[in-house]
């Protein structure tokens, strides 16, 4: 399967732009790529289905897991089990991107935000 960058229409979430490629296939896992200005955050959530994995492909990200507070950069990797509690901001000047992976896929009904 080939899904072309110019085929997903991005989508804001509170000033993070995420191009979702996979969740309405229903496979195992999904993939999204999310680009963070700078300043833009990721509020408090956790997902009751899903595990997480991020990549930092770009920038730095400032990572809250559990009230433990983490400073990712490019490169750097963050794997989160479903029931974590965490939230992300770009506290930088730059731009910053990352690669998501859900397994199981993504579903935004089962997906708490505070």
């Amino acid at each position: 399967m080939i899904i072309r960058k110019k085929d997903i229409l991005p989508f804001d979430f509170s000033g993070l732009s995420i191009r979702e490629y996979t969740a309405s296939l229903s496979e195992k896992s999904s993939f999204a790529v999310i680009q963070v200005p700078p300043k833009a955050s990721h509020r408090l959530s956790w997902s009751k289905r899903s595990d997480k994995y991020y990549y930092v492909l770009q920038g730095c990200i400032s990572f809250s897991i559990d009230g433990e507070d983490h400073i990712l950069n490019e490169g750097d990797f963050c794997f989160l089990r479903k029931g974590r509690k965490f939230k992300y901001e770009n506290t930088t000047e730059e731009p910053a991107s990352l690669i998501l992976v859900h397994t199981p896929h993504f579903i935004l009904d089962e997906e708490v935000f505070e």
